[in-house]
């Protein structure tokens, strides 16, 4: 069913004063007919059905006038007995609606069975298997983890990384652990690229550091050496140094390749084993637990996640959406074809209402007659009377009519028996 659309208070205002005036007109008419037959006098059998069904609907529509307004005020402000029933019983009525909720809508069994029949598992997953809304639900729960890490404060969770990134290296062997990483390094063969990367550290250490290296050859040469000797001496050294190097990376039987290979191979076994080894290991690892770059990279991590969280957050093509959308995506069609947990699902939902029912039924009620009870008497009357005025206002033309025709079949009835 379509909802009705919402109507402002100037609108229901407008169209109960209408419907009134309606009413108000029709019975007036009838008034009018009525009045203006008894004056003339009633001569012959049509002018009597006339004068009797005005007469009778009269009555009703003064009849059901009396009742309408007697639900929300005084009828001509007379303190008649049992009139402006809003007002005056505005308390029993919200005790009432609340009692009536109560017992046919926050009801376990009857909540149980709506529950049952809405199969939510059947819906969920349903909903879950549409693209359009899985996206929209990753995006919300992204930007929702986005709302969380910026709500932690980033010093705890320094402090946190730290302690958690300390207890990993204490509680770490590092020696024999660093054995077993070079065994790895030594089975993939990583070894030669290992000894590369040193040679073009060093190589590139001489290149970048050509004048400072000078400087110091120059502080260390003899007095007594001419200047431009040295100087060729220097360049003639830092050029073969690189020769060196570059034909040492070339060259895969390098004798200094395989002395570092040898020495490579047999360090596992001396950091398993020898206890000097050990305890430099233990050391080192004391310093970097005791070390400010401890902190410092903990708190490098912590700011990393963010920002690569939010730009992930933000980008509706990024891999934290695939990825959430393919989890979302899985879900639901994991849900639209295990029956087993569709049951288990539902019963959970039903569960779950029937103890929320069980639970808070008496709270609910309260709080609905409770709130009712903080209502102004006049103003609750006033705002049911432009929700409720408006068709109770066509039972007058309804008691009007039908007093009319109840008159005209009392009327001819007398004839009869006359």
């Amino acid at each position: 069913m379509r909802a009705r659309p919402r109507e402002s208070i100037e609108e229901r205002t407008r169209q109960l004063v209408v419907a009134r005036r309606r009413a108000s007109a029709f019975l007036a008419a009838v008034t009018a007919i009525f009045i203006a037959v008894t004056i003339y006098g009633v001569h012959g059998t049509v002018l009597g059905f006339v004068q009797a069904g005005a007469e009778a609907a009269m009555v009703g529509g003064v009849a059901d006038w009396f009742a309408v307004t007697a639900l929300f005020r005084k009828p001509l402000g007379l303190p008649i007995p049992h009139t402006a029933l809003i007002v005056e019983r505005k308390d029993q009525f919200g005790a009432t609606l609340g009692q009536f909720v109560q017992e046919n809508f926050l009801n376990g069994e009857i909540l149980g069975s709506r529950v049952r029949e809405a199969k939510p598992a059947t819906r969920i997953a349903a909903w879950l298997s549409d693209d359009a809304n899985t996206a929209r639900l990753a995006g919300h729960a992204s930007a929702l983890a986005v709302r969380a890490a910026g709500t932690l404060n980033d010093e705890d969770v320094q402090r946190f990384l730290t302690g958690e990134l300390a207890r990993a290296v204490n509680s770490a062997d590092v020696a024999p652990l660093a054995g077993k990483a070079l065994r790895a390094i030594m089975a993939e063969g990583h070894h030669d690229e290992l000894f590369n990367a040193i040679l073009a550290g060093a190589d590139r250490y001489l290149e970048l550091h050509y004048d400072d290296l000078r400087d110091r050859f120059e502080a260390e040469a003899p007095r007594w050496l001419p200047e431009m000797v040295y100087e060729r001496l220097y360049d003639r050294l830092h050029t073969r140094l690189r020769e060196r190097l570059a034909s040492m990376a070339e060259d895969p039987d390098d004798e200094s390749r395989r002395h570092f290979t040898e020495w490579l191979n047999a360090l596992p076994d001396r950091l398993e084993h020898e206890p000097a080894l050990r305890e430099r290991a233990e050391s080192l690892k004391k310093d970097v637990v005791g070390s400010t770059a401890l902190r410092d990279l903990s708190s490098s991590v912590w700011q990393t996640l963010k920002e690569a969280l939010r730009a992930q957050a933000a980008d509706p093509n990024s891999g934290l959406h695939r990825r959430l959308s393919g989890a979302i995506m899985a879900a639901g069609h994991r849900l639209a074809t295990d029956t087993d947990l569709q049951e288990s699902i539902e019963r959970s939902a039903e569960s779950a209402a029937r103890a929320m029912a069980d639970q808070f039924h008496d709270e609910l009620a309260d709080l609905i007659t409770g709130t009712i009870q903080r209502w102004d008497a006049s103003e609750t009357s006033n705002q049911l009377e432009l929700l409720l005025g408006r068709d109770l206002q066509f039972i007058r033309i309804n008691g009007t009519v039908v007093g009319a025709g109840i008159g005209v079949i009392l009327h001819a009835l007398a004839l009869a028996l006359a």
